[in-house]
């Protein structure tokens, strides 16, 4: 059994990602940062539609769209493939932990 709280890198100088699962086109990740923010690498733009919660922390995404979104624990948001989009904030004093899905 594992946890998804557990085994938290102590260095976080870069936003992890852990896949935790995959199959039949569906991939699950952990996501942790803590501070990190995608503005400089630019738009994420996934072939797969991306479902994603925040378990612990905050963070804020940016649409190329439409207005900017804040995530707080539990909120959860489902984006379609192609829907530009980037981490603008993580919270810089506690690891914001995020559980995504592509599929």
């Amino acid at each position: 059994m594992n946890n998804i709280f557990d085994a938290i890198p102590e260095n976080l100088e870069a936003e992890v990602f852990e896949r935790l699962a995959e199959g039949n086109g569906v991939r699950i990740e952990r996501i942790i940062s803590k501070g990190h923010h995608s503005t400089d690498s630019g738009w994420y733009d996934q072939n797969n539609n991306e479902w994603v919660i925040v378990l612990q922390g905050e963070a804020i995404l940016s649409f190329a769209d439409e207005p900017s979104i804040k995530l707080k624990a539990g909120d959860f948001i489902n984006i379609s493939a192609h829907k530009k989009h980037q981490v603008e904030w993580t919270a810089p004093n506690i690891e914001t932990i995020w559980l995504a899905v592509h599929y």
